[in-house]
């Protein structure tokens, strides 16, 4: 290795040297790394300051927003006095302070199909720390036209996903979701919210898996999914084949180049109430419950159907891309995800139950079990 370590470095990574899977060998790798995370958000905090702390030699960091007070609940990265300030600078300044024994690189800009291709150019692998749909198809798409690992994650109020994408010929994103959601069905981030915690369990999770891949070792999360749902504290792992029709790493790509994606954050909800009120009326609906089938055991809504979520990719054939759906759970966050996936799959008319069904227990039936 080019990278030999001083003393000092020894000293600060000693737990890391006296690991077999890592050693001095895997140290240096470490240090000769070059990572690249997008978004100084609310995954990318832990992200930065695991990688900075394990030693990685250069860390990019991307980001072109300004800290805000409502960052602070889960941008751990950030103290009160940082609102205001560029993310980017604030985050390369906490880092350093952690380790000024590595390279901090800030890239205050806006990710575009303009920069995005050189800029990953630069870099070994990419940590998508991104929170929206247009940055997360950009970021997937520039790591399939420049060869590149990416470290994916996402959160959204009590549950979070995680994955390795375009890395060892594995899938990529598109090969799960092959397009971005039409307009008004993705679900608002900011009016939507998250527990703040979920950050730092799926951001240390992509940090992981980011140091396994310069460290090559172990099982990445390569063509598998991992879901984690706060709320039941449990987690499923859903296999992910490449698929050799995907429109960017497939057999015969139709996207060849880099575009800015426009997709608009809003939500495509309805409340319980709304729901009773359609049901009333003979509306013809597909109630699709995505709970688990003991879930389903302790109460349900009348002439629903019950395909759980981490079957639900494998069963999209039984449901009619036509159908009036609506998707529903126990609050409305696995049921979100969903209704995300079904509207990527081409599906006309889905909306996620407001509240899941224990919103249908408090304002349309009580005399349903409450879990």
């Amino acid at each position: 290795m080019a990278d030999s370590l001083s003393k000092s470095e020894l000293l600060r990574y000693s737990r890391h040297v006296l690991l077999p899977e890592v050693g001095v060998e895997g140290q240096q790798r470490i240090k000769s790394a070059r990572i690249l995370v997008v978004g100084a958000g609310g995954l990318g905090s832990p992200i930065v300051l695991y990688l900075a702390a394990a030693g990685v030699g250069t860390i990019g960091i991307v980001d072109f927003d300004k800290v805000d007070l409502s960052n602070l609940q889960r941008q751990i990265i950030y103290v009160n006095s940082d609102v205001g300030s560029s993310k980017v600078e604030r985050a390369s300044k906490r880092a350093g302070e952690l380790n000024p024994e590595i390279n901090l690189v800030q890239h205050d800009i806006k990710l575009s199909s303009e920069n995005a291709i050189d800029l990953f150019n630069q870099y070994d692998l990419i940590v998508d720390g991104t929170d929206n749909f247009a940055t997360r198809y950009l970021v997937n798409d520039a790591c399939v036209l420049t060869d590149k690992p990416n470290v994916y994650g996402s959160i959204y109020r009590f549950e979070g996903q995680a994955s390795v994408f375009v890395h060892d010929g594995g899938p990529c994103y598109r090969c799960i979701f092959p397009t971005p959601p039409p307009q008004d069905a993705v679900p608002n981030c900011a009016e939507g919210g998250v527990l703040g915690v979920m950050a730092g369990l799926i951001g240390c999770i992509q940090a992981t898996e980011a140091l396994k891949i310069v460290l090559n070792k172990g099982e990445t999360l390569k063509g598998s999914l991992l879901l984690y749902d706060a709320l039941s504290i449990k987690f499923d792992k859903l296999r992910v084949p490449r698929d050799p029709d995907c429109k960017i790493c497939g057999s015969n790509p139709t996207i060849t180049k880099l575009e800015d994606i426009v997709v608009s954050c809003s939500t495509k909800t309805i409340s319980a109430s709304d729901l009773h009120s359609q049901i009333k009326s003979g509306d013809k609906l597909v109630l699709l419950d995505v709970r688990t089938p003991e879930e389903v055991a302790i109460c349900r809504l009348e002439n629903s159907i019950n395909i759980p979520i981490v079957d639900l990719q494998d069963r999209l054939n039984e449901l009619d891309k036509q159908a009036n759906i609506v998707v529903y759970c126990k609050s409305g966050a696995r049921s979100a995800k969903a209704a995300e996936l079904l509207t990527q799959d081409a599906f006309v008319h889905v909306r996620n139950l407001e509240g899941g069904i224990l919103a249908w227990i408090r304002d349309i039936d009580s005399s349903l079990n409450v879990y």
